[in-house]
């Protein structure tokens, strides 16, 4: 019979406390485990390194910043050696609002900070009630008023005005709100028990989702107004509207399915035995569990679409990328493009990062629950 001092206690390195300094042996434990590791993170430091002195250099060091009204020669005097930022100062209003009126320009502008204090406003839990949806409709509807105008005293802008910014927040948002829900009625007919509504959800996904969006909006702009009767017209914008929600509730679809699948068989068992009615059943219990197993793709899918929009080009509907294409046409500052799709680069960012924090925040809280 061994002895209990016989038996071999627990490695103690393993419980020793760690002596040093937590940086050092961080760095040791990720960056320079061995020689190869560490030879490899001392070149693609030194290459990082490289990289952002020559942006700090071409960006800020030798950069304009500022030059006359429609006045480029500064920037040339300096091009290939430092930026010329000082053409967003002097296209940023068309880049970001297109063709629209000059001097009611504000309108567009206050109809963008609307939709980012909607955005705002609905990512606080505490708000999540029915008046949040009131509060969405009547800005919806303020939305529309600025940016058609006709009424309150406001100019009529046709939709063949409008252009940047503000189109690719209305094709982003209406896309993803209408497409959300047409996703969860689609994800549902294709774990339908009734063959017809299951063949046809399974027909609309695969049919969407086997072409690109390109051809949908294709579709939408050339082909759809020839069946229609003539003298009837449908606006260009609500066409790809239509295209975009179509597109995103197939994507959506197979998302939520996904999440309808991993969900446990017993909750749909206990809730049959609760004896509640089957939209009572998934809207209480089974589409909460669902979207949450799939809230990191769900989000994934928002911000390729939210990116997808710049895909209007195709049908000349000014988005915001379309704008900033036209903006560098001017002979004047046709040279410094980059400095442009940097600008545009920095917007996409700042709303695609927003979406991916938020989904972050918002699935740790889930699971703390």
């Amino acid at each position: 019979m061994t002895a209990i001092t016989d038996i071999p206690d627990a490695p103690r390195a393993a419980r020793r406390p760690q002596m040093g300094n937590p940086i050092v042996r961080w760095l040791r434990t990720n960056l320079f485990s061995s020689i190869p590791n560490g030879i490899l993170t001392v070149v693609l430091l030194a290459v990082l390194a490289k990289g952002i002195f020559s942006f700090v250099q071409w960006g800020i060091a030798n950069a304009v910043w500022l030059t006359p009204a429609n006045d480029s020669s500064a920037c040339r005097a300096v091009r290939g050696l430092g930026a010329c930022w000082a053409i967003i100062p002097e296209k940023y209003r068309f880049i970001l609002f297109g063709t629209y009126p000059f001097d009611e320009q504000w309108r567009p502008a206050l109809s963008v900070l609307l939709f980012i204090a909607l955005f705002y406003l609905s990512t606080r839990r505490a708000l999540w009630r029915r008046e949040l949806v009131y509060l969405w409709i009547g800005a919806l509807a303020l939305i529309s008023a600025l940016m058609w105008g006709g009424v309150l005293g406001l100019s009529f802008v046709s939709q063949d005005r409008w252009g940047g910014l503000p189109v690719t927040l209305i094709l982003a948002t209406f896309g993803l709100a209408f497409g959300f829900p047409l996703g969860i009625l689609v994800a549902l007919g294709r774990r339908s028990k009734l063959p017809a509504i299951r063949s046809l959800s399974v027909l609309y996904v695969e049919l969407i989702r086997g072409v690109p969006l390109v051809s949908l909006l294709f579709m939408a702009s050339v082909m759809f107004p020839l069946f229609m009767p003539s003298g009837f017209n449908i606006d260009k914008l609500l066409r790809a509207q239509i295209a975009i929600i179509l597109f995103a509730g197939a994507y959506l679809a197979e998302v939520i399915r996904g999440g309808l699948q991993a969900v446990p068989r017993g909750q749909y068992e206990a809730a049959d035995a609760l004896g509640l009615s089957y939209w009572r059943k998934n809207r209480l219990i089974i589409l909460p569990q669902a979207i949450r197993h799939v809230i990191p793709p769900l989000v994934n899918t928002f911000i390729a679409f939210f990116k997808d929009t710049s895909l209007v080009l195709i049908i000349g509907i000014f988005d915001l990328l379309t704008t900033a294409k036209t903006a560098i046409i001017d002979p004047a500052w046709q040279q410094f493009s980059v400095e442009v799709y940097l600008f545009v680069a920095a917007i996409y960012f700042a709303f695609c990062f927003a979406m991916s924090r938020y989904s972050r925040s918002l699935e740790a809280h889930t699971a703390a629950r």
